[in-house]
């Protein structure tokens, strides 16, 4: 038993000490939603800062999902800097509109989608994995993800988006317009009645006038009107 006990103890104090490796640290931009016309071109781009082992790397790969379906991988690019398409992403439709490039090697990662679609609408995860040799084989330390949401916005809706808002505004001026033309209605209207009213007084007081001015003239027909009351 002490024979084993001190081969054991001599083992564990000729194994190299374990390095001390924090969580990966990713971030998803931009987001954590973004919209998009369709028909334009994302870019979507994966930050990472770590503490990391000596002379490891990194695996980088993308998962699309939506609302009504499992998570799928999209595309990775291994650790020798290959890039590699998944599934129906592997189909020639998808591979000429995805491209995935290393901007900064083990800190910046870009996936472009171009000429984007509302197929294409859904969660994006970007899931980095660290990884270096241990006893001549590949060996996991450390893991990170981060997502965010893209929304593609169709021709047609924005087409009619733009067709309501124009609506909605003429629908204003006409409104406008007609408030305008009662107006002025209005105060056509009350310049006719005040000058109709001022022509009426006028020619009341001419008549008034011409009236007082006979009487005046002809004192006799004033004197018969007398004597008959």
């Amino acid at each position: 038993m002490r024979l084993l006990a001190l081969t054991a103890a001599v083992l564990l104090a000729r194994a190299p000490a374990p390095e001390i490796c924090g969580a990966l640290n990713v971030t998803v931009s931009p987001g954590p939603v973004v919209d998009y016309l369709e028909g334009e071109n994302a870019t979507l781009l994966c930050h990472i800062s770590q503490k990391r082992r000596k002379d490891s790397l990194l695996a980088v790969r993308w998962f699309f999902t939506r609302p009504d379906s499992q998570e799928a991988l999209m595309i990775k690019i291994t650790k020798l800097r290959v890039v590699q398409y998944y599934g129906n992403f592997s189909h020639s439709t998808y591979r000429q509109r995805l491209r995935l490039l290393e901007e900064r090697p083990g800190a910046l990662y870009r996936l472009s989608i171009l000429t984007v679609r509302p197929a294409d609408q859904g969660h994006y995860v970007c899931k980095v994995q660290e990884i270096s040799k241990h006893r001549n084989k590949w060996t996991a330390w450390s893991n990170g993800s981060s997502e965010m949401e893209m929304r593609v916005i169709s021709l047609k809706a924005s087409e009619d988006s733009s067709f309501d808002k124009k609506k909605a505004t003429w629908a204003f001026f006409e409104d406008l317009y007609v408030y305008a033309v009662l107006v002025c209605c209005v105060g056509i209207l009350s310049v006719l009645l005040f000058t109709l009213t001022i022509i009426w007084q006028s020619v009341f007081s001419k008549r008034k006038s011409r009236a007082r001015h006979y009487l005046v003239k002809c004192p006799q027909n004033s004197q018969r009107l007398l004597r008959k009351t």
